[in-house]
């Protein structure tokens, strides 16, 4: 071990002691008072040895290259703060030997990873476990992850990602959980307490990274990487609220997004990262950026060149710089010539020591190698497949061909049908695709290779070769009922996978249509990471099970849906489209002055139609107006009535007043079965057009046949807060609405006012 070159440094009472490059103390944790002094204590004892590179590395983020000679001499010498994509435990612990032991300043590394939606066990795309608006699973589908990835020295994962997303044409919808703050806000929360526990100091927890601060899911044209318009009302009431909840939850990091939002990119928006989440939210955690995203600050052409883009990104505040070199190249000049004062460094550094004290690495630096890999245990499958299970959707079931009944014989075709790699969607990096159970591998297990008859038809989702869809028509002829499973590619939606047309690639909606023409009843489950135009699927399908990617254990999932086994409970976290050129599509959109009634269509029209022949309200001539299945959407193979919406009073104080509302539920189906019971409210006038509805609640119960259950909620004049032409948050006096139902398009409301 190198003799470290600083000397020793006693802090009295708080007996942190500082010795020969070596820092002990018995932190276990930042929560506690006298704890958070010890830490910043110890963090002010190593900042006042460090050199000005020793502290540009440490804001130095590098994708690994192995423990090869060049990158052991820059972790040697402090140039690097923490790494990218290391998942060999071994590596891992010899960069990290080099950083504890061989460094001058002893400063370990951290090292990170997308780690998305699962680590090798897969999970279903964020999306996908979004549709089971069940906060207490997706916390135990990121304390899997963070177990697995933790096991090979993956301390911070770059999830969640809670950007609202309302364009299925942006490819990164797959990563969100959907169109609405308020889902997103719970299911982020609930994914940020799952990968980092009750104490991040402890081995198997990972540090989250809510990303992207902020907007991008508005970009325009669902186009990655675009600029994005958003007004600061807009901004505060549907794009900040997901990160303020994952702040307020103690999420350890944020990451910038790529877009600028009204011509400010947000790598060097100060106010955002600054005025905001610093000094209004009281956050304390690391804003890191994306990948090489302060480099991308010259190309939007707000900074001159890499130098420029480092100097703003310092004063804004981000805190670690992934891939762009800007720091590494160019923070020595710029402190030395004054531009980036050195108290902004200090600040810069203090908020990634701080990171690293509470991911306990200072104390526990190595990846226990005996104890590594602890990949699909039983227990991880068991709760991929409940979360697949929980996130599958039934979107149609014309006379009742589901569940399939016990014998059937089935015809099993289409391309996704046994798509091991793409069955698991995007951002599965440490995926082993032998690993994947396919629906084929599920319904042979299931029914047995003899009451299954198996032909793809087209070999993946793309394929325009019809060759094979005369022998799987033949195939199905001889069934009693058809289950098409069809899509798009794991490769299809994803970072920089943006689509303007969401119908079914390929040649998948002809082999629909030839299937359908059998006479056969014909399931079709969906299987894709967006959500997607399906016209044609309805139109040639009798049930229809959607499924965003559902990962490792989708098939048996799937095909436990399908025979009814499991009952589906899964909702959209975002509406279906009717046509690709509706987007953004979302269901709290404002009202026009003239909202759609009396539509009449373009195939209604008579030749030679007077100009307001259509009624002169909001609609499209082709489509109508909403979507095709809303926001909140899915059925059950039972049914459930939901009685009237009662309210405690008629009547709130608007400065703390409350009103309860409740709503019986009943199951009056044969079946047990799940709802999910969701409250909604519309302001009617507002000094700012008010949405026509806002989720403000949910609840997810499951009632036997025959069962009854009361569901409740409490409103505050705070859930009825909105930002107004001020940017200031009030609740207005006035009408209120109220809704208890099953998705955002059906029920009665109720009405109260606020005084």
């Amino acid at each position: 071990m190198n003799k470290k070159l600083f000397p020793s440094i006693a802090f009295g009472l708080l007996g942190v002691i500082v010795a020969g490059g070596a820092i002990s103390s018995c932190v276990k944790s930042v929560a506690g008072g006298d704890d958070k002094d010890n830490v910043e204590a110890r963090i002010e004892a190593l900042l006042s040895q460090m050199t000005i590179e020793e502290k540009i590395g440490q804001l130095n983020q590098l994708t690994g290259t192995g423990a090869n000679p060049q990158r052991l001499a820059e972790v040697r010498n402090g140039f690097v703060g923490s790494l990218l994509n290391e998942v060999d435990p071994d590596t891992v612990n010899k960069l990290q030997r080099e950083a504890v032991e061989n460094s001058r300043l002893g400063i370990p590394l951290i090292v990170a990873r997308d780690v998305i939606h699962g680590f090798k066990t897969i999970f279903p795309i964020p999306l996908g476990q979004a549709s089971s608006w069940d906060p207490a699973l997706i916390e135990e589908g990121a304390r899997v992850a963070a177990d697995e990835a933790s096991s090979v020295g993956v301390r911070w994962t770059f999830s969640p990602m809670v950007d609202v997303s309302r364009d299925a044409r942006w490819g990164r919808i797959a990563e969100s959980f959907g169109e609405d703050p308020y889902l997103a806000s719970t299911l982020g929360v609930a994914m940020v307490k799952g990968y980092q526990g009750e104490d991040m100091t402890q081995p198997n927890t990972m540090a989250a990274c809510v990303k992207h601060f902020v907007g991008y899911g508005a970009s325009e044209g669902g186009k990655d990487y675009n600029t994005t318009w958003i007004p600061e009302p807009h901004l505060r009431d549907v794009y900040l609220p997901p990160f303020h909840a994952c702040a307020d939850a103690g999420a350890a990091t944020f990451m910038c997004s790529f877009n600028d939002i009204n011509g400010m990119p947000t790598n060097a928006d100060t106010h955002l990262m600054r005025d905001i989440l610093r000094d209004e939210w009281g956050w304390d955690g690391v804003m890191c950026s994306d990948w090489n995203s302060i480099g991308q600050l010259v190309p939007q052409g707000y900074s001159a060149d890499l130098k420029d883009a480092a100097e703003a990104a310092a004063k804004a505040g981000v805190d670690v710089d992934m891939m762009s070199y800007a720091y590494v190249s160019h923070m020595k000049d710029l402190v030395e010539q004054g531009k980036v004062s050195e108290k902004t460094l200090d600040d810069l550094v203090r908020n990634v020591l701080r990171l690293k004290f509470r991911l306990g690495l200072f104390e526990n630096p190595y990846v226990d190698t005996a104890n590594a890999r602890r990949f699909y245990t039983e227990g991880n499958l068991a709760a991929a497949q409940h979360a697949a299970e929980q996130s599958a959707i039934l979107l149609k079931n014309e006379g009742g061909v589901l569940p399939l009944k016990p014998g059937v014989r089935v015809a099993l075709t289409g391309p996704m049908m046994d798509a091991k790699h793409d069955q698991n969607g995007t951002w599965s990096f440490d995926a082993e695709k032998e690993h994947t159970v396919t629906v084929l591998d599920a319904f042979n297990d299931m029914y047995g290779k003899d009451k299954v008859v198996a032909a793809p038809g087209l070999t993946y989702s793309r394929d325009t070769d019809k060759a094979g869809i005369a022998q799987a028509v033949v195939k199905a002829r001889t069934a009693d009922v058809i289950v098409f499973v069809c899509g798009e590619e794991a490769v299809l939606s994803g970072e920089a996978h943006c689509r303007t047309d969401l119908t079914l690639p390929g040649a998948q909606k002809e082999m629909l249509k030839a299937l359908k023409a059998t006479g056969k009843p014909v399931v079709s489950v969906v299987m894709t990471g967006r959500p997607m135009e399906i016209n044609d699927v309805v139109a040639n399908s009798d049930a229809i099970l959607y499924c965003f990617h559902p990962g490792t254990m989708g098939g048996p999932a799937i095909a436990n849906v399908l025979s009814g086994s499991v009952n589906p409970s899964g909702h959209l976290p975002a509406g279906i489209p009717r046509a690709s050129a509706q987007a953004p599509l979302y269901y709290s959109h404002k009202n026009t002055g003239r909202p759609a009634e009396g539509m009449v269509l373009m195939d209604e029209l008579p030749q030679e139609a007077g100009q307001t022949s259509t009624g002169c309200t909001s609609f499209y001539m082709d489509c109508g107006d909403g979507a095709l299945y809303p926001f909140g959407y899915g059925l059950s193979y039972t049914d459930f009535s939901y009685g009237p919406v009662v309210l405690s009073t008629d009547k709130m104080d608007a400065k703390d007043g409350s009103i309860r509302a409740t709503c019986e539920i009943e199951n009056t189906g044969s079946v047990k079965g799940a709802t999910v019971a969701q409250l909604y409210v519309r302001d009617v006038v507002g000094s700012l057009c008010r949405p026509v509805k806002e989720l403000k609640g949910f609840e997810k119960i499951e009632l036997a046949p025959g069962e009854k259950r009361t569901v409740s909620f409490t409103l505050t004049p705070d859930d009825l807060a909105f930002h107004n032409a001020r940017s200031e948050r009030v609740t207005e006096p006035g009408e209120f609405r109220v809704w208890i139902a099953q998705d955002s398009a059906s029920g009665e409301s109720k009405s109260f006012t606020v005084e």
